[in-house]
This record gives C-alpha cells, sequence and structure tokens, in this order.
C-alpha cells in the first residue's frame, strides 16, 4: 500500500466508521422490533433479546388478516397521495410565478410564504378546527387534505422556486421562439426538468401526510378515515397487555412507507443532488 492510499484511508477510516454507528442505531431498534412480533409477551419477559423460540407468527397473520387494518392502509394512502397531488401543483404553479415573472410585491408575497414555515401546528390546532367545524369538514378527508396542503406549501415551494431560477433564461428565451407561452414552457419544458426536484417534494409530502398525527386525530371522530398513526394508537390502548402483538402492529404500520421510501429513494437523493450541485 502506497503513502497515498494509507493517507486516504486514514481520512475515509472515521467517515465509514461513525456511518456504521449511526446505521446501526437506526437498524438495531427496527430488527428488535421485528423479532418481537415473532414472540409471546412471556418470551419478552424472560428473553426479551434473543431469538424467538418457537416464533409465533400469529401476531403478524392475525392484523394481516383484519379489514381494520387495511382500511387504516387505505386511508392513509389516499390521504398522503391527494395531498401530494394538491402540494405539487399548487407549489409548482407558485414557484414558476415566484422565480420566472417579475411583478410588483413579489419578494414581500414570497416572504409571507415563508413566515408560514414558523408556526407550528399546535398554534393553529384550535382556529382550524372551528373552521373546519363551520365548513362541514369534520369527519370528512378534505378536513386532513386541505390543512395538509396549507401547511405543505411553504417548504414545497422554497424548494421548487430555487431549483426553477438555476433553469437558463436562454431555454425560455428559444420556447418563446418556438411559439411557446408561458404555461407551454411550464408544462413542455420547466416541469420535466425539474421532474427531480419534483421526487423529493412528493417524498417528503407523503412522508409527512403518512406521520402525521394529529390533525386526523383532531378532524375524525369516525373510525371510518382513522389514518395509520391513530390506529397503532389505538391498537396500543385496546392491547396494552399483549406488548408483542402491539410490536407486530407497528412493524406492519411501518412497512408501507419504507416501502414507498425504498422505492422513491434515488428521486429523492437525485433531487437533493441536483439542487445541491445547480446550488
Amino acid at each position: 500500500m502506497t503513502v497515498r492510499s494509507k493517507s486516504r484511508a486514514r481520512r475515509v477510516l472515521p467517515v465509514h466508521v461513525v456511518l456504521i454507528v449511526v446505521g446501526a442505531v437506526m437498524a438495531v431498534p427496527l430488527l428488535y422490533a421485528v423479532l418481537s412480533g415473532f414472540k409471546s409477551t412471556d418470551q419478552l419477559s424472560s428473553n426479551p433479546v434473543g431469538l424467538p423460540d418457537p416464533w409465533v407468527t400469529s401476531n403478524y397473520t392475525d392484523i394481516l388478516a383484519s379489514g381494520s387494518f387495511w382500511r387504516l392502509v387505505g386511508s392513509s394512502t389516499l390521504i398522503a397521495v391527494a395531498t401530494t397531488v394538491l402540494v405539487v401543483v399548487v407549489s409548482a404553479l407558485a414557484a414558476f410565478s415566484f422565480a420566472r415573472f417579475a411583478f410588483r410585491g413579489r419578494e414581500l408575497l414570497f416572504t409571507l410564504f415563508t413566515m408560514g414555515l414558523m408556526f407550528p401546528f399546535a398554534v393553529a390546532a384550535l382556529p382550524l378546527f372551528l373552521l373546519l367545524r363551520s365548513l362541514g369538514l369534520l369527519d370528512n378527508p378534505l378536513g386532513v387534505i386541505l390543512p395538509q396542503a396549507a401547511f405543505g406549501l411553504p417548504m414545497t415551494i422554497i424548494i421548487l422556486r430555487g431549483f426553477f431560477r438555476e433553469i437558463p433564461g436562454e431555454l425560455e428565451e428559444a420556447a418563446t421562439l418556438d411559439g411557446c407561452g408561458p404555461l407551454g414552457f411550464f408544462w413542455r419544458v420547466l416541469l420535466p426538468m425539474a421532474r427531480p426536484a419534483l421526487g423529493t417534494v412528493s417524498v417528503l409530502a407523503v412522508v409527512t401526510s403518512w406521520n402525521n398525527f394529529f390533525l386526523p386525530l383532531l378532524v375524525f371522530t369516525d373510525s371510518t378515515w382513522w389514518t395509520i398513526p391513530i390506529g397503532v394508537q389505538q391498537f396500543q390502548g385496546q392491547y396494552s397487555a399483549d406488548t408483542a402483538r402491539v410490536f407486530a402492529y407497528l412493524v406492519l404500520a411501518m412497512v408501507p412507507a419504507l416501502a414507498f421510501y425504498s422505492v422513491a429513494e434515488r428521486q429523492l437523493v437525485g433531487g437533493l443532488t441536483a439542487g445541491a450541485t445547480k446550488g
């Protein structure tokens, strides 16, 4: 091994050690939860860190066979997809206006949007509840979709505006010479080029909606539209004495989000990398 290779190895080794430690910190609790779901509660008490003996698969199969679990998954999926579509469409149009058009009060209006990042949802919970009640949107999925989209707009607009501003103006001039109007340029040129950024904000919107607990709890009193986080809380309260079954439910509740992230990981990393490169 040359001196240069040794020097490079010494620089890279600490990074690898940190990554291994961080990966272990994240993976070990997940692995513990998965294995605990295959145990009985008595096994958890007598052998909390060992392998299940015997493997109790009924903890998982009983949950998968229940219609209530799939109803929660369907409700969460519907709300997450609708929220994401609404956030991306509205934010893309708003970010396009902020990035490519010069009009009076543009920066002031953009600042008002960014101020939305400073207001936590808990501050708006009471007035939002009263507003939704007056509009008749309680126990209605729109009562969750619309507020989630509204709270997701500031961050999404900031991300997309920064990406849109990096698109060369020569492309817009060339599109205009070819007879393409502003909306045509937006639809045919800008959106295809911004696919990594759109993928990034879509992943963030889906994950945020999927993990949202407080807003669905505030809006839904009828169990028909309960989402996964509410279902986890209710299941934990119902089976508080059966810890192993609760672990199984938690693992199954995480699987859809993990599966989506594994599919969208390349798009998310690509969007972040493209944004960093352009910046």
